[in-house]
């Protein structure tokens, strides 16, 4: 049809819809009925127009694989446990290495590398290890995460940064884990800022040379388009500070949904909330998406909590289309403005950050911890006053729910009284309070 659809209709301009909808306010102010204020500090507007987009940003696109998370204490028990998975639709497996005794040889038996995108993700830094490590098989380990997370170092600054500065050298990867910042309760902007932050921590100790590839370890939130943007955001500024140091590497991100909005109770909810934060993921270009399973949080690893896990991801991957096009986000007015908004604040929030010390001395105050402690306090209030909701829990709770025997692991913050170098971040679930609660009054 040659005939143009629209040629018989004038565009209209972003500043005619706006006194369009000023005149249906009948006097209502436009910026305080229809305008809101996200945590990030994001003004969101009632509509989007290409006459206010100042950029686009140019990604390039992004293929995506589907994950699996296998702890691997038993060598054995674990390859079975990737064949299986392989052979049921995994692309990628990531194996949790605990210690320097698991035999890798043993882990990856037949195992084909070239179809089958092999990560692991090391709970130790033993540099010797690493050396005898296949350069085909990423190697993830991140002293600062560790820092983060428990307060101390494997062993101690100087031996760590030494150690991830050969590390690098020999695998050409170099990995940032910032699943903690989300999970502990920063918000959007926080998690970019700290996560370049931390890349930049890096950049300043190895030979920026030797590096190939930069994994970054993200978490998806359930608030979809804003995750969208975030992953896209983190991609750009990655992209522009590495040009600062003319680094050319790869950078690839594993994202997995967060811990932070889980329930124990009507824990089939959990599988809603993990396909919004998967889909978020691939929309946001992620390179590859390890899905949490609904009952991750209380429960030992169940065959069947893995497999629908899994199957999410298969539909979305095979039934849904989401590997169909190629970075379908891009020129959508609002995610770009989105995208542009939180690139903007993180970098702002970035260049502060490093004009007072950085991010290892920022820690080590403890100005950091501060921070997301307090944007955490602000959402957990936002929950507990029903302004956010986890249906079944804070809203519709289900009474003949019972779960006190249900618990195979324990789903709340543990108190750990080990001495540390700085104040971990705590990563805590907003309906933990709740549950607690509601445990106590189980018959």
């Amino acid at each position: 049809m040659s005939k143009k659809l629209f040629s018989d209709f004038e565009p209209v301009s972003a500043k005619a819809w706006k006194q369009k909808i000023q005149v249906d306010l009948k006097g209502a102010d436009y910026n305080d009925t229809l305008v809101w204020q996200t945590n990030d500090g994001i003004n969101v507007k009632p509509f989007y127009h290409q006459d206010t987009l100042e950029n686009t940003l140019h990604i390039k696109p992004q293929t995506w694989s589907i994950g699996q998370i296998i702890f691997a204490q038993n060598a054995d028990t674990a390859n079975k446990k990737a064949i299986n998975a392989i052979e049921k639709g995994a692309e990628t497996i990531k194996f949790i290495i605990p210690n320097n005794k698991v035999s890798i040889s043993e882990l990856i038996n037949n195992i084909d590398l070239h179809a089958t995108n092999i990560q692991l993700e090391l709970l130790f830094l033993d540099q010797n290890w690493i050396s005898n490590i296949d350069q085909n098989i990423s190697i993830q380990v991140d002293p600062i995460h560790q820092l983060v997370k428990t307060g101390n170092w494997f062993s101690n600054l100087d031996k760590d940064l030494a150690a991830i500065k050969d590390t690098v050298a020999h695998t050409g990867c170099l990995t940032i884990d910032t699943t903690t910042y989300q999970n502990g309760g920063a918000n959007n902007v926080q998690q970019i800022a700290y996560t370049i932050l931390h890349a930049n921590e890096y950049f300043n100790i190895v030979d920026v040379s030797t590096i190939k590839k930069v994994i970054f370890n993200v978490a998806v939130g359930t608030n979809y388009f804003f995750e969208i943007a975030k992953l896209r955001a983190l991609r750009a500024l990655f992209d522009s500070i590495a040009s600062e140091y003319n680094i050319s590497a790869t950078c690839v991100i594993n994202a997995i949904p967060s811990k932070r909005n889980k329930t124990i109770y009507d824990y089939n909810t959990n599988m809603l909330r993990t396909t919004t934060e998967c889909m978020s993921a691939v929309l946001g270009g992620a390179n590859t998406v390890f899905n949490l399973p609904y009952d991750a949080i209380y429960h030992k690893d169940k065959a069947f909590g893995e497999r629908i896990a899994r199957n999410q991801l298969l539909v979305l991957k095979n039934e849904s289309y989401f590997n169909a096009v190629n970075n379908p986000s891009d020129g959508s007015y609002y995610i770009e403005s989105l995208t542009n908004q939180l690139a903007e604040n993180s970098l702002d929030l970035f260049k502060d950050i490093e004009a007072n010390g950085g991010l290892l001395k920022q820690l080590k105050e403890g100005t950091i911890q501060k921070k997301i402690k307090e944007s955490a306090a602000k959402e957990q209030q936002q929950f507990d006053e029903q302004k956010i909701i986890l249906l079944g829990t804070n809203k519709h709770p289900n009474k003949e729910d019972k779960m006190k025997n249900d618990l195979e692991l324990y789903p709340f913050v543990k108190t750990n009284p080990v001495k540390t170098l700085i104040e971990p971040i705590i990563e805590k679930r907003l309906s933990e309070q709740i549950e607690q609660e509601r445990l106590k009054t189980e018959e």
